[in-house]
């Protein structure tokens, strides 16, 4: 079916909130596109990139080879995804740097009510399930509670740290950025980005494209035979990264990329054993805030599908 101008409109927007998440370090652009529901559309799309395509554009043109590939929802996306990162940056890392706790709660609300969302996808629950989601969660806990790893400078070490990076970046709950800070291979890109070494950027680059073609024919193999265990990790690996955006935390250890200080190590403390002003109530109705954003995108998202509909 034809989509409207409206219809890519709409995506572009759903694009710029994937991009506000992925420059919050501990947020994840997945857990935006599963709420935005969208999810399962990137999965299938990036999932259908291979070498026909290649013969489509040779046998019927341009044309069937960008309808082939779902172009029109790849340019839409990535658009509001570059324009919200290039517009958001500054705001997102000043907010970070003066109002953590503030910004972290308003995040904290929109995540615990993802589980929620994501959740209720799952039309039967049982004891699988339910283990599946345990699963999912303790998975998740784990990894953002790992010490990071030593770095590596090594090619082949940060051609696999791309692969998984954006395997991290496709799944609700889990930071890119975050795995990469544990792989000891943030401050190598990092640097390389400033410097323009386009050798370690583009072995980065090939393990990214490889990583997130192979990874999203997995996902969708998952969602295509196994859907309702599937839907039940990915809802516990939201519930088990809840730990790394909790607003309160004690800094144990950190250390400088260049001008930028990133946190290796941190505990969760509860507000009245915060070191430092709580914001108790400000947080409180931030988190509400961002839960409840959740809940009204639902009933509108709900709505709209009931005219679309009726029309129909």
């Amino acid at each position: 079916m034809q989509k409207s101008f409206k219809d890519h409109l709409s995506v572009t927007l759903k694009g710029m909130a994937m991009g506000a998440a992925d420059v919050v370090p501990g947020v994840s652009g997945g857990t935006i596109a599963f709420i935005s529901g969208i999810y399962e559309e990137l999965i299938s799309t990036i999932s259908g990139v291979n070498f026909s395509l290649i013969t489509t554009w040779k046998e019927q043109g341009f044309k069937a080879m960008w309808q082939q590939l779902n172009g029109p929802f790849i340019l839409a996306l990535f658009t509001g995804i570059l324009i919200s990162v290039f517009s958001l940056m500054r705001i997102a890392n000043y907010l970070l740097e003066n109002h953590p706790i503030l910004i972290w709660s308003f995040f904290f609300g929109l995540v615990l009510a993802s589980i929620w969302f994501v959740g209720k996808q799952i039309p039967r629950w049982n004891v699988k399930i339910f283990l599946a989601l345990l699963i999912g969660a303790a998975v998740a806990f784990y990894i953002v509670s790992l010490p990071p790893m030593a770095a590596n400078d090594s090619y082949l070490y940060i051609f696999f740290s791309g692969a998984i990076a954006i395997c991290a970046m496709i799944l609700p709950g889990i930071s890119g950025a975050f795995i990469l800070v544990l792989l000891g291979a943030y401050k190598r890109i990092t640097e390389a980005a400033h410097d323009f070494d386009f050798q370690t950027l583009g072995v980065f680059g090939i393990g990214a494209i490889i990583g997130l073609l192979s990874f999203s024919k997995i996902l969708k193999w998952l969602f295509v035979h196994y859907s309702n265990l599937t839907l039940a990790v990915l809802t516990g690996f939201i519930a088990g990264s809840l730990n790394k955006i909790w607003p309160w935390k004690h800094v144990l250890q950190t250390e400088m990329y260049g001008d930028k200080e990133v946190v290796l190590k941190e505990a969760s403390v509860l507000p009245w054993n915060f070191n430092g002003e709580p914001q108790t109530v400000y947080a409180i109705v931030l988190m509400l805030a961002g839960f409840f954003l959740i809940l009204g995108l639902e009933i509108f998202a709900s709505k709209s599908s009931q005219n679309a509909n009726a029309t129909n």
